[in-house]
């Protein structure tokens, strides 16, 4: 088991800190993603905090998605699916949290940390925050998270970068929608994100609720949905392909 890393939660007042950091580039590790999740669920149940903030630290990626250690590493069918429960997981307590959550995108994001960034309710990125679904170089294809981002950029742009799979520039998440603002320092980035979560705090707490509700509507299906595309990438982890893939890259 990976456990390098840590996640943490920073409460203000009617505003939290979400943060996660792992030094092979924020990779999230299973430990990692379910402490992400654990945490969400305890703001849950704090009444007081109405906005949440996902970010991450260090000068490297926001997330680099999943730990290509600990990919390498599952062995059976079982372990990999609950591998992938794990974004599966923290996926569906986002969508299901009476909170506001923002996302803070500092840099790039691939794989899971695009699914964060479109899982959150709002995302605001640094301009050299380009985003990429790696899953399908990897043997895997975007399953757990294609919900999430389809759901922003809509089919076709999901499909373009399942299939085509390079970089994006934030300008594209921008006009695609899954990214809401882009700056171009990091503190312009930290004043945008602090003005938004503080307009936020003071509004009406009822009609916060109630926006999220309306913004996840049509999703309550998604706990059997993403559990079976946990399953199909839990299974094809096994194959000779991913297995190969992964040997190389961590030999380069």
């Amino acid at each position: 088991m990976i456990t390098e890393g840590k996640v943490e939660v920073i409460i203000n007042g009617k505003i939290a800190e979400l943060v996660f950091f792992h030094p092979n580039s924020n990779s999230l590790p299973e430990q990692m993603l379910k402490s992400i999740k654990h945490e969400i669920l305890n703001l849950e149940k704090n009444e007081e905090v109405l906005v949440v903030i996902l970010k991450s630290i260090g000068e490297k990626a926001f997330c680099a998605g999943a730990s290509f250690d600990e990919l390498a590493s599952i062995d059976n069918f079982e372990n990999g699916t609950e591998f992938f429960s794990g974004f599966a997981n923290i996926i569906n307590a986002i969508r299901k949290s009476s909170k506001i959550y923002i996302a803070r995108i500092h840099s790039k994001a691939v794989g899971g940390g695009v699914g964060l960034a479109a899982t959150c309710d709002y995302a605001i990125a640094h301009t050299s925050a380009s985003v990429k679904l790696s899953e399908l170089a990897v043997g895997i294809g975007p399953f757990v998270v294609g919900p999430a981002v389809q759901r922003k950029i809509g089919l076709s742009a999901y499909s373009a970068m399942s299939l085509d799979v390079e970089w994006y520039s934030a300008d594209w998440a921008l006009q695609k929608g899954l990214y809401h603002r882009v700056y171009n320092s990091l503190d312009e980035l930290d004043k945008g994100i602090d003005s938004l979560a503080t307009k936020l705090s003071e509004s009406n707490p009822a009609a916060l609720k109630e926006l999220k509700k309306v913004f996840w509507a049509g999703t309550e299906h998604w706990d059997d949905l993403l559990a079976k595309r946990a399953e199909i990438s839990g299974s094809l982890v096994l194959s000779e392909f991913t297995k190969d893939f992964i040997k190389k890259f961590k030999k380069n």
